[in-house]
């Protein structure tokens, strides 16, 4: 398979805005309710920068899942603390990229000299926390009934792991 992990462009824009809104649509991985328009999205990747990169992952010049490292708290003492995030696309779930691409924003937020990765989860959102799970990621936290979608309460796990 000839995946690559890049750095995400302008032009990756309309893809990530489809597979995101994806599962703003049908699932409770992103508790967002409103479809992001291309302009929304835009203006999100506009607003990453070095310190905070998207990465996406490219077949054969499609964009099949992206993922971005997103500042935790805009407090400077929480600089060094990043959130990570990971979609990939409906149609390319259990082949292993979520992982690549986890793996990938690890090294880069050690390479940047982050000190703690959060991740967040549904808790139906079962192989999101395995997976982190899988690379040392640990729960710290889980609130009750802080979501509401689809017409139900929703709990979320925060995760964390240390870098150094």
């Amino acid at each position: 398979m000839n995946l690559q992990i890049r750095l995400a462009a302008e032009e990756d824009v309309d893809a990530i805005t489809r597979i995101y809104n994806h599962y703003v649509d049908c699932s409770t991985c992103t508790f967002q309710m409103r479809r992001e328009s291309t302009e929304d999205r835009l203006a999100w990747l506009r607003a990453h920068d070095a310190e905070h990169p998207v990465t996406v992952c490219d077949h054969d010049g499609n964009v099949v899942a992206w993922a971005s490292l997103s500042p935790w708290n805009s407090r400077c003492a929480y600089a060094g603390t990043v959130e990570t995030s990971v979609y990939v696309h409906h149609d390319w779930h259990r082949q292993g990229l979520g992982k690549k691409l986890l793996v990938d924003l690890i090294e880069r937020a050690r390479n940047l000299g982050y000190h703690i990765l959060i991740g967040g989860a549904c808790t139906e959102q079962v192989a999101s926390i395995k997976l982190q799970e899988s690379l040392g990621f640990s729960q710290v936290a889980c609130f009750r009934e802080v979501g509401r979608k689809f017409d139900r309460w929703l709990d979320v796990i925060y995760l964390q792991l240390a870098l150094d």
